[in-house]
């Protein structure tokens, strides 16, 4: 199982280089005051790696959430 997960991966990273690859036109940038260029697959790249970014912190905040929930209501049940 662990061997068809790295193949799989791997064959996406390939994927994800030849898009990158395939997409070198520059485009501009601007974000907060910060601007630049940069080529466009690179561009979608950063994009997605900051949209994961921000979807593991917010189910990280939620499980954090639920843990104290739990760990709260089990210590009431077990009281004595």
């Amino acid at each position: 199982m662990v061997w068809v997960a790295v193949v799989t991966s791997l064959i996406l990273l390939v994927l994800l280089i030849i898009f990158i690859l395939m997409n070198q036109q520059p485009v501009n940038i601007q974000f907060l005051g910060l601007e630049g260029t940069v080529s466009l697959g690179m561009a979608l790249f950063i994009a997605a790696v900051a949209g994961g970014i921000l979807v593991a912190a917010a189910g990280a905040a939620r499980i954090i959430q639920l843990r104290s929930i739990t760990h709260r209501t089990w210590r009431l049940h077990h009281r004595g």
